[in-house]
């Protein structure tokens, strides 16, 4: 247990200290895919908690039509793209990191939307629209942070220079774009034939 805690903990020296703690991450087994899993399903919880009790002034959301199926997918489905789509590039230039490696360091990376989100819920509560601007600020600095550090855990942990990084991210993000694309192509094409069979089966029922 305090082998796991101290993993789950590193996530905190690896957002300040990003070279070294991604290094380690890999190279000295600083963290754990246990630790990563609940990093990303703390970050679905204050993704939902968020978008439900964040105060009025700052929540454009509709509650009454929240689905929480739909709100995990909107987190868990990008985290899952980028991992696929880092891997099947890496794999191709040469990246020493496993999926697994990139699933931690992804993971460990996203920890500031964490903790930096999950105050903001209390402190738009306590702050007026017109100041605004410092909840704004810090949710920007948020995914800024969290973004910075996705650059530098594929660069550590696939052992690339940055420009090869940069390269790398963009076409991770250009391949993520690509399977969005195929994937609402699919679904397109299957919810069209099980409309045509089922018009046949109308069909069918009406004449018999």
């Amino acid at each position: 247990m305090n082998t796991y805690l101290n993993k789950l903990h590193y996530s905190l020296y690896v957002i300040f200290h990003p070279f070294d703690g991604f290094w380690d991450l890999k190279r000295e087994k600083r963290g754990s895919l246990g630790a990563a899993l609940t990093i990303m399903f703390s970050l679905i919880l204050v993704y939902i908690l968020q978008r439900q009790y964040t105060a009025f002034l700052f929540n454009l959301n509709n509650l009454n039509e929240l689905n929480i199926v739909l709100e995990i997918v909107s987190v868990l489905l990008p985290f899952l793209l980028w991992c696929i789509a880092n891997w099947c590039l890496t794999t191709l230039a040469d990246g020493e990191g496993t999926f697994k490696d990139i699933v931690i360091a992804t993971s460990y990376a996203l920890t500031p939307l964490i903790i930096i989100n999950t105050p903001l819920i209390l402190l738009s509560y306590l702050i007026n629209l017109e100041e605004g601007a410092f909840y704004y600020f810090f949710a920007s600095i948020s995914i800024l942070w969290s973004a910075g550090l996705l650059v530098l855990g594929t660069m550590v942990t696939h052992d690339y220079s940055l420009k090869k990084t940069l390269l790398t991210v963009l076409g991770i993000l250009i391949s993520m774009a690509v399977m969005i694309f195929l994937g609402l192509l699919f679904t397109s094409v299957i919810q069209q034939i099980i409309g045509f069979f089922y018009v046949i089966y109308k069909e069918i029922v009406f004449k018999f």
